[in-house]
């Protein structure tokens, strides 16, 4: 059976996501942990590197902030999406404080200035040409008439979207829903204010945006379209309904199975229970290996989210015309590899260096059927 569309998206976002992250975290001084422990992969002041975090994180607030500083309302404008600023103020990439000379009692928290640190600033400049070196990489690897017809192709789709969408996946919220953009302002304000600003917060066509950002968009319009005909998110359904059946499924095998990790799916879990879809149960009396059995409610979830899928694939060869759609689906289905179960030329790219965090963990089975990016640092798995 054909993967659906928004799975191919997927797949070959997530892949291109972790060959950068790897790229990032080798150039990049930085801490992270190890089985609970702090470690740093620099002699650099420890005090001073960064917390390791994932390209989303670039692309909704450090492309966008500089030593000079914009505000929290114009970062949102900027990246059309809202960052984990406590999160990245914690890590070390920026400082959030009041504007000076602000004589008011308490300023608006979105009137409050944001800056890089010396930290953030050495993390911006690594992370500004990876997409180019990522995206070169994979010319050579799949063939550079092969990229550009893929990036042709979700051009044509991006292009005819109707909704001024971000450059990533917006960080999922409860429920893990995707999220239009809430910053939507009047064009020809926006256009004035948005050329007065430095030339790296301008937005370029489409046809010269990174592969992530095309990716990223056409997938981010699937799931808004999905999300707005469903009360249960695609990233749920895709990566913990689908693989629950008529037998129940052990939790833990669970992440293996999605290519997300472990806490991810408990936030999934979560929903999936509170809202009478699943329950997690023992396996059987007294065991205390636990399984997810779907209820009523959860298999005619299940049985929705196959139909929805093809159902809106439908509705887009119609909005987009059906040689856009079936032409984006054999590009992406030629790197992500004739089968799901087939280990792709996509795999070849996620071998970590050997001081990476993820050379210390299983090597993936599967990538995401939908990223899971979180507030824990954007990574498109959950981690």
């Amino acid at each position: 059976m054909d993967r659906p569309l928004p799975t191919l998206l997927s797949h070959v976002l997530v892949a291109f996501t972790i060959e950068f992250d790897n790229e990032a975290e080798h150039r990049m001084p930085h801490r992270t942990t190890d089985y609970g422990v702090t470690r740093h992969n620099s002699t650099a002041d420890s005090l001073h590197t960064p917390w390791l975090v994932s390209m989303v994180m670039y692309t909704n607030c450090m492309r966008f902030v500089g030593a000079d500083g914009v505000t929290v309302r114009e970062l949102e404008e900027f990246a059309r999406t809202k960052t984990n600023l406590n999160g990245m103020e914690r890590w070390g990439y920026i400082t959030v404080t009041p504007v000076p000379r602000d004589n008011r009692p308490r300023t608006p928290r979105s009137n409050w200035v944001i800056r890089a640190t010396p930290a953030g600033q050495m993390a911006r400049e690594i992370w500004q040409p990876l997409a180019g070196v990522i995206e070169e990489r994979w010319q050579e690897r799949f063939g550079k008439d092969e990229i550009e017809q893929l990036r042709e192709s979700l051009s044509t789709v991006a292009g005819q979207i109707d909704v001024a969408l971000p450059d990533c996946l917006p960080i999922l919220g409860y429920g893990l829903f995707s999220r239009a953009p809430e910053f939507e302002r009047d064009a020809s304000k926006s256009k004035t204010q948005n050329e007065a600003k430095s030339s790296g917060r301008k937005r370029p066509p489409h046809a010269r945006l990174p592969l992530t950002a095309l990716l990223s968009r056409v997938l981010l319009a699937f799931a808004i379209d999905f999300e707005t005909d469903f009360n249960v998110s695609l990233a749920i359904c895709a990566n913990v309904l689908r693989l629950a059946g008529e037998e129940a499924i052990r939790v833990r095998d669970i992440p293996r199975l999605a290519g997300v990790s472990k806490e991810a799916i408990a936030v999934a879990l979560s929903f999936l229970e509170k809202r009478g879809y699943a329950a997690v149960e023992p396996e059987s009396p007294g065991s205390r290996v636990k399984v997810l059995a779907l209820t009523a409610k959860g298999h005619r979830a299940r049985s929705t989210y196959q139909e929805l899928l093809g159902s809106i694939e439908e509705r887009w060869e119609k909005r987009f015309s059906k040689e856009t759609i079936l032409t984006l689906r054999r590009l992406l289905a030629q790197l992500a590899g004739e089968s799901p179960a087939q280990r792709s030329s996509l795999f070849r790219g996620l071998e970590p260096y050997p001081d990476g965090w993820r050379a210390s963990i299983p090597k993936p089975e599967i990538l995401p059927h939908f990223p899971m990016v979180l507030h824990r640092g954007g990574f498109p798995d959950g981690s």
